[in-house]
């Protein structure tokens, strides 16, 4: 067993214990992912309860982005398990994710630059489409109405990330703080209640910082969501979530509330280093 430094506040191969009878959204319990000779993920393990926010940080390369892509079926962990609502999301397939109420935002913004707005938040929303390949093909009344719901659903998402203005205007050319907005409204068209967000701060400026953590506390309480956060701005994260997990090299190091989270010796080190 390799070396590690030792958490603070609870155990890195177990999830941290409840308080008696609360319910758990999401359990992730010693996830492991070894590229080749490389392990991205070391047990890692915690819980994410309904309605709460939960910061994942950590440097560069201590397995943040690959622990978000086990939970939405892009890769699949060597071992370990994942349960939302108490059921294996491991063995879902990776299209079946977003149905179960399971969205993502990208580090990488992954918008289709040549659509509208509205079109790319319209990807979000057919993800909660029923209807098959058959009668979409023959464009039933059932169809048509499926069409007119999900669009009515990505324009309250437009309206609400202030995005009405711009929604026929194609991807490609608007601002990086608007694209942030619109990746944030093509999640929200998918309805979901859990939503993984992946460095949604990164690149814009303070005061868009300021805005987008506004805008992300107002969309929660509208939509009820459970969030999950990756991202390197303390501030956002510490002002956001009422529980951090820190990483590094794959695993986990320190959880709790973001205030002794931040005086965390092991954290402050893996941050920052230790003198020679």
């Amino acid at each position: 067993m390799c070396a590690r430094k030792t958490p603070t506040y609870c155990d890195a191969r177990s999830p941290p214990s409840t308080s008696e009878g609360a319910s758990l959204m999401l359990t992730v319990d010693g996830i492991s992912v070894r590229f080749g000779g490389i392990t991205a993920l070391d047990g890692v393990a915690f819980t994410v309860e309904p309605g709460t926010a939960v910061g994942l940080i950590g440097p560069n390369g201590a397995g943040k982005t690959t622990l978000f892509n086990c939970l939405t079926r892009r890769c699949t962990p060597d071992a370990g398990t994942v349960r939302f609502d108490d059921e294996d999301l491991l063995a879902l397939p990776p299209h079946s994710v977003a149905g179960r109420g399971i969205a993502r935002t990208f580090q990488n913004l992954g918008l289709f630059p040549r659509l509208t707005v509205r079109e790319n938040v319209m990807v979000g929303a057919h993800s909660r489409g029923r209807t098959g390949h058959f009668a979409a093909a023959l464009r039933l009344p059932r169809v048509r109405r499926e069409e007119r719901e999900l669009r009515d659903q990505a324009e309250d998402s437009l309206r609400r990330l202030g995005l009405a203005d711009v929604a026929d205007h194609p991807a490609s050319g608007l601002p990086f703080g608007t694209l942030k907005r619109v990746e944030l409204a093509r999640a929200l068209a998918a309805r979901p209640r859990l939503l993984l967000l992946d460095e949604p701060v990164n690149g814009l400026s303070h005061g868009e910082v300021d805005a987008f953590a506004d805008l992300v506390r107002a969309v929660r309480e509208d939509f009820d969501l459970t969030l999950v956060v990756v991202e390197h701005h303390m501030g956002f994260v510490m002002g956001l979530c009422g529980k951090v997990v820190c990483l590094d090299f794959g695993r986990k190091i320190a959880e709790g509330p973001p205030e002794e989270i931040q005086r965390d010796p092991a954290v402050i080190e893996a941050y920052l280093g230790v003198a020679a």
